[in-house]
This record gives C-alpha cells, sequence and structure tokens, in this order.
C-alpha cells in the first residue's frame, strides 16, 4: 500500500470540501423540482440547511487552499495565473452564492445561483488544471 502522508490529506480535505461545497450545489439543483412540489418553503429550508454545510465546507476550502499554496515550491507565472483566476473565481463564487441566498426576487435567486455554481464549476476545473 502506498503511504498516506501530511500531503495527502491536505489534498484530500480540499477535495472533500470541493465535492460538498460544488456537489452540494448541483444536488439542491436537481432537487428543486421535488423541493418545490413539496410546499412553498421547503426549497428555503434545504437551502438554508445547505447553506450552512457549505458555508463550513468553504471555510475548509479557504483553509486547506492556503495550506496548498504554502505547500507548493516553484511555481511558474503559468501556474500564479492560473491560481490567480481561481482565488478570483473562488471569490465570486461565494459572494453571488451569499447574494443568491439573500435575493428578493425568484429571477435574482436563480441568476445569482446560477452565477454561484458556474464558478464554482469552473474553480473546481481550475483546481483539477492546477493538481
Amino acid at each position: 500500500m502506498l503511504p498516506i502522508g501530511v500531503d495527502e490529506v491536505r489534498v484530500y480535505l480540499h477535495v472533500l470540501a470541493a465535492t460538498v461545497w460544488v456537489g452540494g450545489q448541483l444536488v439542491v439543483l436537481a432537487l428543486l423540482p421535488v423541493l418545490r412540489s413539496l410546499g412553498p418553503d421547503a426549497p428555503r429550508a434545504v437551502a438554508e440547511q445547505f447553506g450552512r454545510v457549505a458555508r463550513a465546507s468553504f471555510g475548509v476550502l479557504l483553509l486547506t487552499g492556503i495550506w496548498n499554496i504554502a505547500a507548493v515550491d516553484g511555481t511558474d507565472d503559468a501556474y500564479r495565473t492560473t491560481l490567480t483566476v481561481k482565488l478570483v473565481l473562488a471569490a465570486v463564487s461565494v459572494v453571488a452564492a451569499e447574494v443568491h441566498a439573500r435575493a428578493g426576487s425568484k429571477r435574482a435567486t436563480a441568476v445569482w445561483g446560477a452565477v454561484s455554481l458556474v464558478t464554482a464549476l469552473a474553480v473546481l476545473l481550475l483546481g483539477v488544471v492546477l493538481g
């Protein structure tokens, strides 16, 4: 068996948190039609509960992301540029998620939810590229 060291645990925690953050958004989106059929308050209740989990996972992403950056040696310009784009998109995703959670209309909720999800998917892709 291959050894499991600190680097593997660091990356594992980052990937696990990304799975919750991005995967959870996809699951909530997929469940939305069923949630709407359960009553007008069901989607918001599920979204609020997911928000608690998502915020915690984003905190883990932030901490492990900083840890990942500190652990990388000798990066070139292309790596740094990709990392910068990833960080900007991650910030946009978080801000969009918060605006989505506070949106006052169905249209704003949909638009900001879509922005959060699309940018989170882009961040995930860039994480794979950087990996």
